[in-house]
Parts: C-alpha cells; sequence; structure tokens
C-alpha cells in the first residue's frame, strides 16, 4: 500500500503539510508520497483519486483502489496513516 499527499507547496496550508510530513518521517521512519495538483501526473492523480481539496490525504492499495481519504485540515492522526504504509 502507498499513501499520496496533495497539497500545494505555495499554500497557507504548506507548513502544516510540511510538519506532518516531517513528524511522520520521525516517528515511523517512512516517507510519503508528496503530489503537486498543479503538475501534469499531479492532476491525473486528481482526478482518478476524486481530490478537489487541499490538503488531501489518500491510501491506496496496491491494487490502485482507494483505501481511504482524509480531506483538508485538522491532517489525520500519524498512527491513521501509518496503517497504511
Amino acid at each position: 500500500m502507498s499513501v499520496l499527499v496533495f497539497y500545494k507547496s505555495a499554500s497557507e496550508h504548506a507548513r502544516d503539510v510540511r510538519d506532518f510530513l516531517h513528524e511522520f518521517e520521525q516517528r515511523t521512519a517512512k516517507l510519503l508520497e508528496e503530489v503537486d495538483p498543479d503538475s501534469k501526473r499531479g492532476a491525473e492523480l486528481c482526478r482518478l483519486y476524486d481530490v478537489l481539496d487541499y490538503p488531501t490525504v489518500v491510501a491506496i492499495g496496491d491494487d490502485g483502489q482507494m483505501r481511504n481519504k482524509w480531506r483538508g485540515l485538522p491532517l489525520p492522526m500519524i498512527d491513521e496513516v501509518s496503517f497504511y504504509v
């Protein structure tokens, strides 16, 4: 499984997301994939997983199916997300 974090780096929520990503890595020793919704790949993934709000965290199974989605702030608990990594 994998987890994608959709956010815009030049936004008011970017600092919260970067802090979350840093804390997640410190606590789990794992990295989450950051997705820029303004990139070509990011726009495709936004359409695929119906991401309309930022930040959004999407857990994806090995089969590519979405398992869980958290939208907006506050961000999910690290324990909730680590289950999917």
